[in-house]
């Protein structure tokens, strides 16, 4: 269903999480799809990313794949093999292992840390095309009033 077939009184009759479930999906594929085009998948990024000191990594130090999907469980989804993925940044050079298991950023990784994060704002801006930055951050302050309003307890049937 495309919003232009509908009035604004019909959307608004419509379950929010109907809609955020559509968006997070297309938004997630357009993502991965523009970062493959340029040879890199999202879980490899967010590696390099929590492994960077200069990025997320709290303290720079090495992490283990366990410590790294702890680290990203907010973000994972089901699909992403981080184990598959560190392999590929094994493979060039971009990270290695040290005998505790724990992955390391190297001086290429961090190379192409930057080279990858650099595609950011192109994909930002595909996505971000036709919405000026007013409707986007009233977008934003609805959902996050949504989360809010789903995430403390409820009124009791007396309105408390």
């Amino acid at each position: 269903m495309k919003t232009g077939e509908v009035s604004d009184a019909e959307l608004a009759a419509q379950p929010a999480a109907y809609w955020t479930g559509l968006a997070y999906e297309a938004l997630i594929a357009f993502t991965r799809a523009r970062q493959a085009e340029f040879g890199f998948t999202q879980p490899q990024f967010w590696l390099l990313r929590n492994l960077s000191k200069n990025d997320l990594s709290p303290d720079g130090h090495g992490m283990t794949i366990p410590e790294l999907r702890e680290a990203m469980k907010s973000y994972l989804r089901p699909e992403d093999d981080l184990e598959a993925e560190s392999k590929v940044l094994l493979e060039h050079g971009w990270s290695t292992r040290d005998g505790d298991g724990r992955l390391w950023i190297t001086e290429a990784g961090e190379k192409t840390r930057t080279e990858w994060k650099e595609h950011a704002p192109a994909i930002r801006d595909l996505i971000h095309r036709g919405i000026d930055d007013a409707d986007y951050v009233t977008a934003l302050k609805v959902l996050r009033q949504l989360i809010h309003n789903t995430s403390t307890p409820a009124p009791d049937r007396t309105g408390r």
